[in-house]
């Protein structure tokens, strides 16, 4: 019998107080597919900057908890953020679960790579990160926290050297209730593994220094099958590197030597965290990295988030490719990479199309105009950057279309850079009859063949819009 919507409610209502006074969790629904564009700053649901760098991901029930590093504005450290989700999509803020104010040493600290686990034997969330003093970066210390549950407050438990040992990036791995400690020591030198006491909140013992010498650091740790895989970053500062992975069919050891993964700056990212996601149709492996904005003199709240799908080619070996958006489904635990369109961009008054001269990858590289060829260096992603505008991205470098130094002036250069938050790499895509102005969103001049110049090689500027052929384009999937 069809009851009506008024008994309906109610009777929702109190089906929902009996399972709450029988202490009965009620889960949200399940995550429907989502997609994730590379190569930005996420907002949380309430529309704030998600500051979560360096950071890691706990699942608890139907949550993904994420805690990361969120920094004052002269990059020292101001919290451990965390954000839930269930989807890996819709972030919400929950609680700074550490600050400032938690303990005295932390008043002028980094606090670096945060990253959670729980230990089911004491009940309680341990927390490990990288401590510095906020001056030299001489400290080179671990530090650990502890917390009654996931997003509540932390209790700061202090610093050390871990029997004896400088300390820097850090994660650690819960192997089935027994955990593990990596962090980058001696000078970044060296790669130590640490067995962590019962309670995981001290070092019980070196298990080994398998890559003395190697230089690496930003290690990330995970499983799949009967093979341990640790991704890690060469030491180039802010500056993205070539990420190298390890294998090993146990923590503790013998260790592989290193592989290749990625392109030669990992798409520029350096490697945080690796995301098991495990489904009702399978299980995937998020890699997740982060852009930091240090690479172009930003500060770390600026910085951008990288997230891939780990393939594996056999058992033992592992790929990274390049994608500007993935698709997660974390009810079915899959992560599939989309392939963008790429556009050849050709001016109405030439012919001809953008151009990154001589196929360069570098900063600066100059923008011209050049007959089609089908090169990487001609083909441009038009990648959403929000408010109706673009960052044209180059297939070829990876690099944005840019007005060098932000300048608003007529007859201001357009280059390729890394890309980042400016205005000056944002254009509108506005309509002119059946062709259209490339705006940019600092300036609002237009993207302009010099002089008209119908030639390979002319230059490409902004200029102020006006009716003129040689600021009107066009584009077609490449």
């Amino acid at each position: 019998m069809r009851r009506s919507g008024r008994l309906a409610a109610l009777t929702a209502v109190a089906v929902a107080a009996i399972v709450a006074s029988l202490g009965v969790a009620v889960l949200p629904a399940h995550a429907a597919p989502v997609t994730v564009t590379n190569g930005t700053q996420f907002t949380d649901t309430s529309g704030n900057v998600v500051h979560a760098h360096g950071g890691g991901v706990l699942k608890v029930g139907a949550y993904y908890y994420w805690f990361g590093e969120s920094r004052n504005a002269n990059n020292t450290f101001k919290a451990v953020a965390v954000y839930r989700s269930t989807d890996l999509r819709n972030w919400e803020f929950r609680n700074n679960v550490l600050t400032q104010s938690s303990a005295a040493e932390l008043n002028v600290a980094n606090i670096e790579r945060p990253k959670v686990i729980y230990n089911a034997s004491t009940g309680k969330y341990v927390m490990w990160m990288h401590k510095e003093n906020g001056s030299d970066y001489g400290e080179a210390r671990a530090a650990v926290a502890v917390g009654d549950t996931v997003d509540g407050a932390y209790t700061y438990q202090g610093s050390f050297r871990p029997l004896g040992h400088m300390s820097r990036d850090i994660t650690i791995y819960n192997d089935n209730g027994t955990a593990y400690m990596i962090s980058a020591a001696d000078e970044n030198r060296d790669l130590h593994i640490y067995r962590l006491t019962a309670d995981y909140l001290g070092i019980q013992s070196l298990v080994g220094n398998f890559w003395n010498d190697a230089a690496r650091e930003a290690p990330a740790l995970f499983k799949r099958g009967s093979t341990y895989f640790l991704i890690t970053s060469g030491l180039t500062g802010w500056s993205p590197n070539q990420a190298k992975y390890a294998t090993a069919s146990s923590i503790t050891g013998p260790w592989s030597g290193w592989t290749n993964v990625g392109d030669s700056t990992t798409f520029r990212s350096q490697s945080t965290f690796v995301l098991t996601i495990q489904g009702t149709a399978t299980t995937s492996y998020l890699y997740m990295g982060d852009r930091w904005a240090g690479a172009w003199g930003g500060p770390v709240g600026d910085s951008q988030y990288v997230w891939l799908p780990i393939a594996f080619p056999s058992a033992t070996t592992m790929s990274l490719s390049w994608y500007p958006s993935v698709t997660i489904d974390a009810a079915a635990g899959t992560v599939t990479g989309v392939a963008p369109p790429y556009y050849r961009v050709t001016n109405r008054n030439s012919g001809r199309v953008i151009d990154v001269v001589n196929q360069s990858t570098a900063n600066n590289a100059e923008v011209k105009q050049w007959t089609w060829n089908g090169g990487g260096n001609q083909r441009w992603e038009f990648a959403d950057a929000g408010g109706g505008y673009f960052r044209i991205v180059n297939q070829n470098s990876g690099k944005c279309l840019d007005v060098a130094s932000a300048s608003t002036a007529d007859g201001a250069n357009v280059i390729q850079y890394t890309c980042g938050s400016g205005t000056n790499q944002q254009w509108q895509w506005q309509a002119t009859g059946s062709y259209f102005r490339i705006v940019a969103r600092h300036s609002g001049k237009c993207l302009d063949v010099v002089s008209s110049g119908t030639g390979d090689g002319a230059d490409i500027q902004q200029y102020t819009c006006g009716t003129g052929n040689n600021q009107q384009w066009s584009r077609v999937t490449a």
